[in-house]
């Protein structure tokens, strides 16, 4: 073989190895981008509000709460509202009431009647108002300020009693989502809202310890009369405040009385307002309207705040003594609101 062919054949050589090799590469290239191929990243789940379903329309309900100490065993459903007001009315004792939304609940109550500065807080969720009974003035209330209301002492067919309790006949009455809507039904109530609610939500958990007067917050009592007291005390494995109740003869865990656990609160704001006795049943004339201080508690911290309601159908505004509207934790709230002449402590 000459010289010249054989070094044409070794490069034609080398040219095959080369080729074979870019083959061979780009061959095992293609099955480990296909091996390691999978499925196409999914984008990161968007966070959403538990407490309530933001997007809902759905109108609140509001439910009177009887609250003596009668019924502390026998009370259910409250669990399961993500606001709970609470107010004094007469003999020192409070009523609670109870916003719902979107809920299906078997047992809701024991309902009792209204007082009329607890309409404030109803027309301010926009909620259909539940109640057995009511004070002169609330029913005046109710029809001056057109509040669409479902009163049991009309409508038998909203609640039951429940004589097994051996209870007196005004804390036995019980009612259901099933009751009360097909209540709304027979009165023709809108069911929609467009109204926006009344605390705003934070997806993120909100530390009040970085913030301007943030004091440390485990124990909170908030008194109401020399007879009544509600506390809270809180469970950091949980982030919650566990509730309780006090009389005169000491403080009681407060527990549903169905499930027989101890309500809980994610997010307290208590604030005071002037109360003043009206009749010799100790009724009380509470003016809503205004503004004043009072806190905003969650997380085991309790931040100064301001609050501010222009008109009894408005609804109220939380501030941070910044001026910029409070955001609460994602969660229930129970909103204390205290004689003016009583004692908070938080410590």
């Amino acid at each position: 073989m000459k010289k010249g062919r054989a070094v044409k054949v070794m490069i034609l050589l080398l040219i095959i190895l080369f080729a074979v090799f870019i083959g061979l590469y780009l061959g095992l290239s293609k099955k480990t981008e296909k091996k390691g191929s999978t499925k196409s990243p999914q984008p990161e789940e968007v966070k959403k509000i538990k407490i309530i379903d933001l997007d809902s329309n759905s109108r609140n309900i509001a439910v009177m709460y009887n609250n003596i100490s009668t019924v502390w065993d026998y009370q259910a459903g409250l669990d399961d509202a993500y606001i709970v007001y609470e107010m004094l009315v007469e003999g020192g004792y409070t009523r609670l009431m109870a916003i719902f939304k979107d809920k299906n609940l078997d047992r809701i109550g024991s309902v009792r009647s209204s007082r009329p500065y607890f309409l404030d807080y109803a027309l301010e969720n926009d909620a259909i108002y539940i109640h057995f009974g009511a004070s002169q003035t609330a029913l005046d209330d109710i029809k001056s300020l057109g509040v669409d209301n479902i009163n049991f002492m009309n409508y038998s067919a909203g609640y039951v009693r429940d004589k097994s309790l051996n209870l007196a006949l005004e804390h036995t009455a019980f009612t259901s989502s099933e009751r009360i809507n097909k209540g709304i039904d027979k009165y023709q109530y809108r069911n929609t809202t467009t109204v926006k609610p009344v605390l705003d939500y934070s997806v993120d958990e909100i530390d009040l310890s970085k913030m301007d007067g943030a004091i440390k917050a485990d124990e909170i009592l908030i008194s109401f009369s020399g007879v009544r007291s509600t506390s809270f005390t809180y469970d950091p494995n949980n982030k919650v405040y566990l509730r309780s109740q006090g009389t005169a003869k000491g403080n009681y865990e407060h527990l549903d009385g169905v499930t027989k656990k101890q309500y809980t609160a994610k997010n307290i704001i208590t604030y005071q307002l002037p109360c003043k006795t009206i009749d010799s049943a100790g009724r009380q004339a509470i003016t809503t309207t205004g503004g004043g201080k009072g806190y905003y508690i969650t997380d085991g911290y309790a931040i100064p705040i301001t609050w501010e309601k222009n008109t009894r159908t408005s609804q109220t505004v939380y501030r941070y003594v910044t001026g910029e509207k409070i955001k609460v934790n994602d969660g229930n709230t129970h909103i204390e609101i205290q004689p003016s002449t009583r004692q908070l402590k938080i410590s």
